[in-house]
């Protein structure tokens, strides 16, 4: 299965509009994969909270058409990263959209761990509620996005819904790359999948971007990983490594808890 992680950088001179149609140039160039990814809030940076109101958009918006034809066009299972969403009674989410190679949404996951503390995100968004799992004809997407990376038992959930292959577009600041790169191994390892985290460059309100997006296999070696500038990084992996590894090594079966 080939992936490619579109590592795009939010530039805050470049308008959001401008951002979208080269984000949809780039997964169109993609049509040799059969999984592309973009990162969390490319439209408008993870830290631009100023930013979420004035750039919210419903979930069959702008991004949704946009990347939906993107898909389409390029023939690919396309995971767009996630985009702050307006729901119809007000309330913003960080909200990711996977479309399928027809262009059809195939799944929507609205972000449950929400970063920030008591300040941003975690005050300006809701939090979903739902765990997501898409199967691809090759394998069990399950969805995450971030800061969700540190809390290992939704992982357990999503394997638990099949999951086989671990998708995590972030907004990652650089000052805690370390914990990016040692997370996705860790959740690699922990639940015998592949892990695809789609990360930015740039900077995002002043805060810069680890950049470092990574594929990790079943065994927590990493096939791939960016630098810290906008790039794609693609790779191939075997999906069916997965049962192979949770065969060889049944770790999973003596879960308890």
């Amino acid at each position: 299965m080939r992936a490619s992680l579109i590592q795009i950088a939010v530039d805050e001179g470049e308008s959001v509009a401008v951002r979208r149609r080269r984000a949809a140039s780039l997964v169109r160039a993609e049509s040799a994969a059969d999984l592309v990814v973009l990162p969390e809030l490319w439209t408008t940076g993870a830290f631009a909270f100023d930013e979420f109101d004035g750039a919210a958009e419903p979930l069959r918006g702008p991004t949704y058409e946009a990347m939906g034809a993107a898909a389409a066009d390029a023939g690919v299972w396309l995971h767009a990263g996630s985009v702050p969403e307006r729901d119809i009674d007000g309330t913003l989410y960080n909200t990711s959209l996977v479309f399928a190679p027809s262009g059809d949404l195939a799944a929507s996951y609205r972000k449950i761990h929400r970063f920030g503390f008591d300040q941003g995100e975690a005050v300006l968004m809701g939090a979903g509620r739902d765990l997501v799992a898409v199967r691809l004809p090759e394998t069990v997407v399950g969805v995450a996005t971030c800061y969700d990376l540190r809390f290992p038992e939704l992982f357990r959930g999503l394997v638990d819904a099949g999951a086989e292959t671990l998708v995590v577009p972030a907004g990652w600041p650089e000052r805690r790359r370390a914990h990016w790169t040692l997370l996705a191994r860790a959740r690699a390892v922990e639940n015998q999948a592949f892990v695809l985290a789609c990360g930015t460059a740039g900077t995002h309100a002043g805060v810069p971007q680890a950049g470092h997006s990574i594929v990790v296999d079943p065994w927590g070696e990493v096939l791939a990983e960016a630098g810290a500038d906008e790039e794609v990084l693609r790779a191939e992996f075997d999906p069916a490594k997965v049962a192979r590894t949770r065969e060889q090594f049944p770790a999973l079966k003596d879960r308890v808890l």
